[in-house]
C-alpha cells in the first residue's frame, strides 16, 4: 500500500480508536492491529502530528507506579473523522475508475 495513503487511513483509525474513549500508546496498537498493522515508530509519530494539529489531547495517570499517557480526542479530531467519511463517496468513484469499472 502506498505510505502516504497508509499514513492518512492510520490517521483516521488513531482518531476513531480514541472516539470510542481515551487510550494509550500499547492499547490503541493493539485496538488498530485488528485491521492494520502499526508499530510503536510509526503510531507515536502520527500521534504527536495529530496532537499537534489539534486534534487531540494528552494527560497522564499513575498506573503500576509508574505514569501512563493518555490520549483524548478533540472536537477537531472528531470533525476530521466526519471529513473523511464524508469525502469517501469520492474515494469510492477514484478506486472504480482505476479499476476500470463504471459502476459503483
Amino acid at each position: 500500500m502506498d505510505t502516504q495513503l497508509k499514513k492518512g487511513l492510520l490517521e483516521m483509525c488513531v482518531l476513531a480508536v480514541l472516539k470510542r474513549g481515551d487510550s494509550y500508546g500499547y492499547q490503541i496498537i493493539k485496538d488498530i492491529s485488528v485491521c492494520i498493522t502499526i508499530s510503536e515508530s510509526t503510531l507515536y509519530p502520527i500521534l504527536k502530528r495529530l496532537e499537534n494539529n489539534g486534534c487531540l489531547t494528552t494527560y497522564s495517570v499513575e498506573h503500576n507506579g509508574r505514569l501512563r499517557k493518555y490520549y483524548k480526542i478533540t472536537e477537531v479530531g472528531e470533525q476530521k473523522i466526519q471529513e473523511f467519511l464524508d469525502e469517501w463517496d469520492q474515494v469510492m468513484e477514484i478506486y472504480y475508475f482505476i479499476g476500470g469499472r463504471e459502476d459503483s
